[in-house]
C-alpha cells in the first residue's frame, strides 16, 4: 500500500500543476495587437521669398599702384645723403636721396674739355679752308708765270740764246707748281668731309656731356609727385652700382587691388564690364574698405585672369603690398533664393513642406551671398518655386520625397 502511494503521489502533484497552469493560461487577459504608425519628423522651416539677388565671390587680392616711382643710380657713386625713411609722406620736389657730386665732377670736366677742343678744331678747319681758297688764287698765278717762263726759255733756245738747263729748271718749276695746285684743290675739295667728321665728333662729345650732366642731375633724387616712400634700400656711405635702386615711392591716390578671378567667372565679369554694370566689393573683416571692378588684365592662364579694382573708400588704411580678403558682388540674378547651407542636399535639391510631407525641388547653385544679418547663405535658383512656400531648413540624413514631417518654430 505504501509502495503504491509513493508512486501515485508524484503523479497527482504533476497533474495538479498542469491543471493549475492550464487554468491560469485560460484566464489571462488578452492584449490588443500593436498597429504600425508612420513616424513624423520634426523640422524647422522658413518661408521662401525669391528676389533679384547678387551672388558673391570671395577673392584674395594684393594692393599695388601703377604710379610706382623707382629711382636708380645713374652711375657708380657713393651715397652722400638720405633725406627720407620708409613710410614717410613726401611732397613733389622733395629730396629723397643724393649721391656724392665728386663722383660726377671729373667726368663733367673731361666731357666739357672734349667739346671745347672739338669746337676749336672746327674753327681751325674753317680758317684753313679760307686760307686754301686764297692760296689757290695765288698758286694759279704762279703756275701761269711758270708756264710763261717755259715758253720764254723755249724761244731763247730756238734763237740759241738760252741753255737747256734753264729750260729744264723752268719745266721743273711748272711741274712742282702743278702738284702744289692739285694738292690745294684736293684740300679744298676735302674740306666738307673733314668738317663733317669734326662736327660728328663734336655732336658725339656734346651728347656725352649731356648724358653726364643728366646723370649729375639725377644723382639728386627728388619726388616727382606727392606720395608715400615705399622703401629706401641704401644708407649714407654706401657705394652703389649702375642702375642700383636708391628709393621707391608711390601715389596713394592711385592704389588699386589685383586679385585672381577663377576661370569659370571670367566670361561673366567681362560681359558685365562690357554692359557698363558696376560690380562693387568690400573687405570681409568690415574695416570700411570698399572697391569696384574697373578692368580685367590683358593676359590670362588656365587658372583664371587678374582683375583690377579701384579703391572707393578706406584707402588711408592701405599700404602697397598688403593682402586683402574681400567679397565681389557678381551680376544680380532674377528669382534667386538665399537658403541656409543645411537646406541644400547634394548641391542640386531642396525640400519644401506641403500638407505634412516633404517635397523635392531641383535647384541650381548660383554661389554664396550674405543676408541682412551678415550670415553666409547659399544662393540657388529653382524653376517653379513660388514665394510663400515652406522651405525645410533642418538637414535630415534620410530625407526623401514624401517623408512625413511637422514644422516647429525657430529661435
Amino acid at each position: 500500500m505504501k509502495r503504491a502511494l509513493k508512486i501515485l503521489l508524484p503523479i497527482l502533484i504533476l497533474g495538479g500543476a498542469v491543471g493549475v497552469f492550464a487554468a491560469l493560461k485560460a484566464t489571462k487577459p488578452h492584449q490588443p495587437k500593436a498597429k504600425a504608425q508612420e513616424r513624423v519628423w520634426r523640422v524647422e522651416v522658413e518661408t521662401v521669398s525669391t528676389a533679384s539677388l547678387s551672388p558673391t565671390l570671395v577673392l584674395y587680392g594684393q594692393v599695388e599702384s601703377p604710379e610706382l616711382f623707382r629711382a636708380a643710380a645713374p652711375s657708380p657713386a657713393q651715397v652722400a645723403e638720405v633725406a627720407v625713411r620708409e613710410g614717410d609722406r613726401v611732397k613733389a620736389g622733395q629730396l629723397l636721396v643724393a649721391l656724392d657730386p665728386r663722383d660726377f665732377d671729373p667726368r663733367l670736366q673731361q666731357a666739357r674739355a672734349e667739346v671745347t677742343e672739338l669746337e676749336a678744331r672746327i674753327r681751325s678747319e674753317e680758317l684753313r679752308h679760307e686760307s686754301d681758297k686764297a692760296s689757290l688764287i695765288q698758286e694759279r698765278k704762279l703756275l701761269k708765270l711758270a708756264e710763261q717762263n717755259v715758253q720764254r726759255q723755249r724761244r731763247l733756245m730756238k734763237q740759241q740764246l738760252g741753255s737747256e738747263s734753264a729750260l729744264d729748271d723752268a719745266e721743273q718749276t711748272v711741274a712742282r707748281q702743278q702738284l702744289t695746285l692739285a694738292s690745294r684743290r684736293l684740300a679744298i675739295a676735302d674740306h666738307p668731309a673733314r668738317l663733317g667728321a669734326l662736327e660728328a665728333r663734336l655732336q658725339r662729345a656734346q651728347a656725352g656731356l649731356a648724358q653726364i650732366e643728366l646723370d649729375a642731375e639725377r644723382s639728386r633724387v627728388q619726388a616727382p609727385f606727392d606720395g608715400i616712400v615705399a622703401r629706401v634700400p641704401v644708407a649714407v656711405g654706401d657705394q652703389v652700382k649702375d642702375n642700383e635702386e636708391l628709393a621707391a615711392m608711390y601715389d596713394p591716390e592711385a592704389l588699386e587691388v589685383r586679385a585672381r578671378v577663377p576661370a569659370p567667372y571670367q566670361a561673366e565679369l567681362q560681359q558685365a564690364l562690357a554692359d557698363g554694370e558696376s560690380l562693387s566689393a568690400a573687405t570681409a573683416d568690415g574695416d570700411g574698405v570698399a572697391l569696384h571692378l574697373v578692368r580685367l588684365a590683358g593676359e590670362a592662364d588656365t587658372n583664371g585672369v587678374d582683375a583690377l579694382f579701384r579703391i572707393d573708400s578706406g584707402r588711408q588704411w592701405l599700404r602697397m603690398g598688403q593682402v586683402l580678403n574681400f567679397r565681389l558682388q557678381r551680376p544680380a540674378r532674377e528669382g534667386a533664393l538665399a537658403v541656409p547651407y543645411p537646406a541644400v542636399y547634394g548641391n542640386n535639391r531642396i525640400y519644401t513642406l506641403e500638407d505634412g510631407r516633404m517635397r523635392t525641388v531641383s535647384v541650381r547653385i548660383l554661389g554664396n551671398t550674405l543676408n541682412e544679418q551678415g550670415q553666409e547663405r547659399a544662393l540657388v535658383q529653382a524653376e517653379g518655386l513660388k514665394s510663400g512656400a515652406q522651405l525645410v531648413v533642418t538637414h535630415l540624413p534620410n530625407a526623401i520625397d514624401g517623408l512625413r514631417a511637422e514644422a516647429v518654430g525657430r529661435e
